[in-house]
Order: C-alpha cells, then structure tokens, then sequence
C-alpha cells in the first residue's frame, strides 16, 4: 500500500512532505494523522532539514481537511478526538523548529487552511481559492483557524472570512496577507525551493532562534517579547556560525554555515 504520506531531502537541506491521497482530496483520515505525526517526529530529529516545504499531490486540493467521510461513521466520542488529533498535529508543525512553507498546490478550504497557517509562510498557485467554510456547516474552524487567522490577517478580516465562510482567489488573499506569494502551477515548486534556499542558506541556528522569538511575541506582551528577544541573541553570541558570518563578511564572500 502506498504511503500516505512521503517525505523526502532535497539539496541535503530541505525537507519535502507530500499530503498523497490525491484521489481523496488529501483529506486528513486517521491513518494519515498518524503518518503525519511519525514524520514530524522524525524531522524534528534530523538536523541536516534548514527548511521544510509542505505540499500536497494532485493539482486540484492542497488539502481538504477532515476526512468527512470518514467522520460520518465516528461517534460523538470519536469525533471529538478526531478534531483534538488534527489540532494537536497542527500545533506539532507549527512547533518545528525550522521555518515551514505551506506550498499550496490546490484549494486550500477548512482544514486544509488551518493546515497552512500553521507553516511560517504560504505560497499558492494562482488558481487556489483559500476559506473557513466552517460556519456554513454549522460548525466553527477547529484546528486553530480562529486563533492564527486574526493574528495573521488582523481581527476585522478575519472575523469577515469566518462569519460569511467565503472562499478567497488567490490574488485577494495576498492582498490582505493570507499568502506571502503567488505562482503558476509550473513555476510553484521552483519558487517555493528558491525560497527554501534562501532561507537555508543562512545561519541554522539564528533561523531557529529567530522563529522562536517571533512565536514567542504571540504569547507575550512587546516588554517580555524583547526580553525574550534578546536571551534569544545572547544564546547566538558564542556559536561557530556566527564568527563564520562575520568572518565571511569581513572577506567579501559567501559564508559556510554548519548549524554549529
């Protein structure tokens, strides 16, 4: 049976993970979950990975979310758990310690955009449409949409793309900084890998010290977010990478980073 989930190195530096159930829209069963949660665990571990790219196969749908069809057969019990499961392994990426792109291969709707604000960055081919459709069921976005999507997008938008479920081309969805950039559906993995490497190619260390401060500025008020800023810095001042950057600096070329 083939894998739900495949995840591969490119360039010795970038992590490549593939949400494939292309014929199910990548919706997220249980087994998939699961898959999901086995290869953060593992990327957590590998310190080659400076930058990871989350994708999904197909050309139609990053991913759909919850399995519906799967969650029709649950019990309350079940579903309940099903829904903690899906946040919790959202929480899990957004927790990595290495920048994440949500490259968005398809319509982002539900939790398949729950999905993406989760990753650090989100770049979609023009003909995505990205929406919380959640109200038209009833029911509320329950995988973290109504807490990243403000802190993304700000209160007033947020509030807008929720209470009315509508789903947003592309185009508009940059416009109010819901993805950081657009590219065709030939060039979207090109671009996502351009970005991949510019980012990988800085200081490893700094990257992560550099996301945990800017997660931590979520959590605290702007006093304690500067504090936490500069134990962050601190903590940069005596690592290899950083005498190598300045040294590199010093000698007019590119400098060689080893996550050291």
């Amino acid at each position: 049976m083939e894998s739900m989930v495949q995840f591969s190195i490119q360039d010795e530096q970038i992590g490549v993970m593939t949400l494939n159930r292309a014929d199910h829209a990548n919706a997220l069963s249980t087994a998939m979950l699961e898959e999901i949660n086995q290869t953060i665990q593992a990327i957590k571990q590998d310190e080659r990975i400076r930058c990871l790219l989350m994708t999904g196969a197909g050309s139609k749908v990053f991913c759909a979310g919850a399995d519906l069809k799967e969650r029709r057969l649950m019990t309350e019990e079940e579903a309940r758990d099903a829904v903690l499961t899906i946040q919790q392994t959202f929480t899990e990426i957004e927790s990595l310690p290495m920048p994440v792109i949500a490259v968005i291969n398809g319509h982002a709707l539900g939790g398949g955009l729950e999905l993406a604000l989760a990753c650090d960055l989100r770049i979609a081919r023009a003909e995505a449409r990205l929406g919380l459709p959640e109200t038209g069921l009833a029911i509320i976005p329950g995988a973290g949409g109504t807490q990243r999507l403000p802190r993304l997008i700000g209160l007033g938008q947020a509030k807008k793309l929720i209470y009315t479920g509508a789903s947003l081309p592309a185009e508009e969805a940059i416009h109010i900084g819901l993805i950081e950039h657009i590219s065709s559906a030939e060039s979207l993995m090109h671009d996502a890998f351009t970005l991949a490497k510019q980012i990988a190619q800085n200081g490893p260390i700094a990257i992560k010290k550099a996301k945990q401060a800017i997660q931590s500025s979520l959590d605290h008020d702007l006093q304690t977010g500067v504090k936490k800023e500069y134990e962050a810095y601190l903590q940069l001042l005596h690592t290899e990478d950083r005498t190598e950057g300045l040294r590199a600096f010093q000698e007019k070329r590119t400098p060689h980073y080893l996550g050291k």
